[in-house]
């Protein structure tokens, strides 16, 4: 039998219903569908999710590796070790070509500053982006900076927590 066929079936053993409950009858109708047909939920940044590069390393997209620290995947704020899949093209410069900072196959790290999953906030709201973005990391004397000079887009002020407060520093924008 049909949803609607059961709709009308409850409506005439029912009998007259009122505009209110007519309208609360078909959002639990539309809320038992949503159920029967969950939409995809958003999951950590793992093994083989891609990311976009948003600093100026001469990096465009890279791969997740692994998650360093947590065995599930990584959330905002957290290193990732990458590949890199994609680099973007030698700029020309007067003096000849310059090279980008990083080839692609290289194995790098890099800190997740955007992450489709939302994450919750202490003040009770949550930050959820559009999209899986890092900045790209080298690791000198034990401690991480990052390669590139500028970072493109929103960064998460939850990177402070972390002890990212470089990349904050060289954010456009800090949400």
């Amino acid at each position: 039998m049909a949803a609607s066929n059961w709709f009308r079936a409850g409506r005439s053993l029912i009998g007259c219903l009122s505009n209110n409950s007519l309208g609360l009858l078909r959002m639990t109708h539309e809320l038992s569908r949503s159920i029967i047909f969950p939409q995809q939920t958003r999951t950590f940044i793992q093994m083989g999710t891609n990311l976009k590069v948003v600093d100026n390393s001469g990096a465009k997209r890279v791969k997740c590796i692994q998650a360093l620290k947590c065995k599930k995947g990584a959330r905002l704020g957290d290193i990732i070790v990458a590949s890199v899949q994609e680099v973007s093209p030698p700029k020309e410069v007067k003096k000849g070509v310059v090279a980008s900072t990083v080839k692609k196959g290289a194995v790098v790290h890099a800190v997740v500053v955007r992450a489709a999953m939302s994450r919750g906030r202490c003040d009770g709201s949550e930050i959820k982006f559009d999209d899986n973005a890092c900045v790209l990391l080298k690791n000198v004397s034990g401690e991480y900076e990052p390669i590139g000079k500028r970072v493109h887009g929103p960064v998460p002020h939850e990177l402070r927590k972390k002890k990212h407060v470089k990349i904050l520093s060289l954010a456009q924008h800090i949400v």
